[in-house]
């Protein structure tokens, strides 16, 4: 125990300590980037003493899920908040001032308060899928886990700071003397980390990885894991819109490829109408799938959008051509960049020759940095019927949505296409050289 204490300590100081830096040395564009390659490799390394937790919301969430004892939670908990304080103070000392917790210019408590929920939500979820699986964790799970930040911090911290962590709140909270807001914060993590635990015994009802147990997973588990993957993707899309995140398409990518990273071996983690049929296409799906995958991912959308657009005061934004850009410009970009995304799909998740059991949720995430970097100004970026629609029904260009999604499907269905063609040749000299 003494040994997981150090661990718990030094991970949490990093944590917060690079938090503090980052804030006050004002790195807008990196600084999301920094926080969550230092939890990243703290995980990494920290991992195998003491699960790694740096996080009294992910260690309460490990507790209801019975991988830790509640001593066990308590312990860390009480460590984690001590090295907060202590990181707190300390980038206090090497800059000379300080920060204060509280909601973003133009937020309320409430708003900041649903941001937290959500996105500790979301770190707490991906940690219990990839990391506390009684089968053991994933080979990528400290990169899962870390790129959560990414995906919360562009997105969620213009709104609340993006905490997502009772011990970084607090170490702020002490150090910049804005005591007011530690509990209302402390309170919501653990509500996000509350619900991630009920959510994810509804995805994986055993209790542990579901493809290496005897049961497969029902059509309830994968339509709650398509669900929750979309709604956190589009929630994403929207608060980075709208808070005109400085790194919008990698923080997006980041959600995309954390969920998929959580979600995979329940439900293959399509998210993304296109994405489905490309795999009614190649043969992976059923109709009957597909229609249900289908129907989840665009209810989820139009939640996520709701939810953005309540955070933010019931704004939302058009879906359209960009500024200077025309309808069939923003097809040819729609159509090229879904293309390459199903394509990816295809080839390093599911196709035997071409499949990569642990780098596929990265190669699938970058297709949304790729995309949303290259044509984002050209289009917006979907490369997602459910992106389009959850758009859409917030700001009432449903037409748009229906002229979206029909490029989208056209690029899915390209890609099936090409990679029956290419993949079966490959398939047919592997069969001769036997």
């Amino acid at each position: 125990m003494g040994a997981k204490l150090i661990a718990e300590f030094v991970g949490t100081y990093l944590l917060i300590f690079t938090v503090g830096c980052n804030v006050l040395s004002a790195t807008p564009v990196w600084g999301g980037v920094s926080i969550a390659c230092v939890l990243m490799v703290s995980i990494f390394v920290f991992g195998g003493v003491s699960g790694a937790n740096f996080n009294p919301a992910v260690s309460f969430a490990l507790g209801i899920n019975k991988n830790l004892l509640w001593s066990e939670v308590g312990a860390y908990t009480g460590v984690q908040l001590i090295a907060g304080i202590c990181a707190g103070f300390s980038y206090t000392a090497l800059f000379g001032k300080s920060f204060a917790l509280g909601p973003g210019k133009g937020f309320g408590l409430p708003q900041a308060c649903i941001a937290e929920v959500l996105y500790t939500f979301m770190l707490c979820f991906v940690v219990l899928n990839v990391a506390a699986l009684k089968t053991g964790a994933k080979t990528w799970y400290g990169l899962a886990i870390g790129f959560v930040i990414i995906a919360g911090a562009y997105g969620a911290g213009a709104v609340s700071g993006g905490c997502f962590n009772p011990a970084v709140a607090t170490g702020i909270g002490v150090s910049g003397s804005s005591y007011a807001h530690i509990l209302p914060y402390f309170i919501s993590e653990l509500l996000g980390a509350g619900i991630a635990a009920a959510l994810y015994k509804v995805v994986r009802p055993s209790g542990e990885e579901i493809t290496g147990s005897s049961e497969a997973p029902t059509m309830a588990s994968k339509l709650t894991a398509e669900f929750i993957g979309t709604y956190f993707l589009v929630l994403t899309v929207g608060l980075n819109v709208l808070g005109a995140s400085p790194a919008g398409a990698f923080s997006i990518a980041a959600s995309l490829m954390c969920m998929i990273c959580a979600l995979g071996d329940v439900s293959g983690a399509n998210f993304n109408p296109a994405v489905s049929l490309a795999l009614l296409i190649n043969g992976t799906l059923e109709a009957g799938t597909v229609g249900a995958y289908m129907g989840v991912q665009i209810v989820g959308a139009c939640f996520a959008a709701l939810t953005y657009s309540a955070i933010y005061s019931g704004k939302s934004f058009p879906l359209g051509p960009g500024a200077g850009y025309t309808l069939p410009q923003a097809a040819v970009a729609e159509i090229v960049y879904t293309f390459v995304l199903c394509l990816v799909v295809l080839g390093a998740a599911v196709h035997p020759l071409t499949k990569t059991d642990n780098f596929f949720p990265l190669a699938i995430g970058s297709c949304v940095t790729v995309g949303g970097c290259a044509i984002g100004s050209i289009s917006g970026g979907s490369l997602n019927p459910a992106v389009s629609f959850g758009i859409a029904s917030m700001s009432g260009s449903l037409v748009n949505a229906v002229a979206y999604s029909a490029f989208e499907f056209i690029g899915a269905g390209v890609a099936a296409g090409l990679v029956m063609a290419t993949h079966a040749v490959e398939t047919k000299v592997e069969e001769d050289k036997v």
